[in-house]
């Protein structure tokens, strides 16, 4: 990255790091790092103190690209199906097309659930899904451009925060909040398959280029 201060002993804050992990991990989308890469990228992130510590963490990396606002209307509005989703001693799954309410809660016990998040549309700008895993499991699978706030806590049980960030202008803000108990509630950015393609076309082209 260019634009960080030139003020390497400047202390960061809670966004700054932010900004840098949405970069890392639209750079893993990319393919530019592994799994693996982007763990200790993340880490390093989040440990830093100050413009100096993030420097050299994407030093290898391009500015990320401006997504197009145009489109982005077309991800809010509609009315969603329902507004609560049960897995108790069975599963459920919510993927595709659908609508995603301002208000959502989830619910895990004995059992297990997914909602995939990266087709659907959003009855507002701004969505709350409040997640519950107890002796369970939940996996919730965001847009990769979405401004993401996980605040749930896990009690003997694990609720991931590592998908929180900014996200890019026009693009969802969702909120996830809840605790999981003897269990796991998994977030985690992913293209959409679209997505992945345009990128795909992307690389073709630029290396169509290359060669001519």
């Amino acid at each position: 990255m260019t634009n960080l201060p030139e003020r390497r002993d400047m202390r960061i804050s809670d966004a700054e790091r932010d900004q840098v992990a949405a970069v890392l991990r639209e750079a893993a989308g990319e393919g530019r790092l592994d799994f693996e890469e982007l763990d200790e990228r993340l880490t390093a992130v989040y440990a830093a103190k100050t413009f100096g510590d993030l420097e050299p963490i994407t030093r290898d990396l391009p500015e990320p690209a401006a997504r197009p606002a145009a489109a982005q209307g077309d991800r809010f509005g509609g009315t969603p199906g329902s507004r609560t989703f049960l897995g108790i001693m069975s599963g459920f799954q919510r993927k595709g097309a659908w609508v995603v309410p301002e208000e959502l809660t989830a619910v895990a016990f004995w059992g297990g659930g997914q909602l995939d998040l990266r087709e659907a549309r959003f009855e507002t700008r701004q969505v709350t899904i409040r997640a519950f895993a107890v002796m369970g499991g939940m996996e919730i699978i965001v847009p990769e451009d979405a401004e993401v706030h996980v605040n749930g806590i896990g009690i003997m049980g694990g609720f991931d925060h590592r998908a929180s960030g900014v996200g890019s202008p026009g693009a969802p803000k969702i909120i996830i909040t809840g605790f999981a108990f003897w269990g796991g509630v998994g977030v985690t950015r992913k293209a959409s398959d679209a997505e992945r393609r345009r990128k795909l076309e992307e690389r073709q082209d630029g290396q169509r280029s290359i060669e001519d």
